[in-house]
């Protein structure tokens, strides 16, 4: 199955306990998933991730996540500037991996991600199962400016220390494009009125949970995307022994 069929089959039935409990929650309100933005600076609250959850979430456990098929792999570019291949990162962990870019200010594209991954550092590093097990990944989709420097400066707004989550750039196009069509990501320049390149980039928000076998186990976005959702699916991969 390729990734986009895979998206598609959540988007239509994203899981029937998570929806059995929404339909008994207050509405949530749908965000378009295409964005494109300017700073990283996050906006007052829309999505869900921003938020309560809004109603009793099923138990860890008590749902299936079927895989979706496997994580691809490409070579980038860690912290430090040296290349790494995606897989290896990948190897031995459980994985949630985002892709944004630094530049982004729509409150529910990329913000929205790296917000929601913020919030589960502090419940992943205090269980004991989770802790060493778990690993955040997020990959930059505008390599031109997000330098393995800059991914690094905007990690220090966001990760606590010690905890397992690399901020990630490509040296181009030419090693981002792969990854990006392999995990059915599409990325196009905005343009202004008179055709001229804006700076900014349209793209789709999704986030993929990806277990311990690269295998890819749930994709979410906005309207899906909550620490609670996270946290819950996590443990309901690690609790069933993938």
């Amino acid at each position: 199955m390729s990734i986009g069929a895979a998206f598609a089959r959540v988007a239509m039935a994203h899981r029937v306990a998570w929806l059995i409990a929404l339909a008994g929650s207050p509405a949530v309100a749908a965000h378009p998933e295409s964005h494109a933005a300017v700073v990283h600076a996050p906006a007052p609250a829309r999505a869900p991730g921003y938020g309560d959850l809004g109603f009793e979430a099923p138990a860890p456990g008590t749902y299936g996540l079927p895989s979706l098929g496997y994580a691809a792999d490409g070579l980038i570019l860690d912290g430090a500037g040296q290349p790494r291949h995606l897989h290896d990162l990948m190897s031995g962990k459980v994985v949630l991996l985002s892709f944004i870019y630094t530049g982004c200010s729509d409150v529910n594209g990329c913000p929205l991600a790296t917000w929601v991954l913020g919030r589960v550092q502090t419940p992943v590093s205090t269980n004991p199962i989770l802790r060493e097990r778990v690993r955040l990944l997020t990959l930059s989709f505008d390599p031109a400016r997000d330098t393995p420097a800059r991914m690094q400066d905007y990690a220090t707004h966001f990760r606590q220390a010690e905890f397992d989550w690399q901020f990630l750039t490509t040296t181009g196009e030419s090693r981002l494009l792969p990854i990006l069509e392999a995990y059915d990501q599409r990325i196009s320049p905005e343009r202004d009125t008179g055709g001229g390149l804006t700076g900014n980039l349209s793209h789709l928000l999704r986030v993929y949970l990806i277990d311990e076998q690269r295998r890819i186990r749930n994709i979410y976005n906005a309207n899906f995307l909550h620490p609670d959702i996270l946290l819950n699916d996590l443990q309901t991969v690690i609790g069933s022994g993938n």
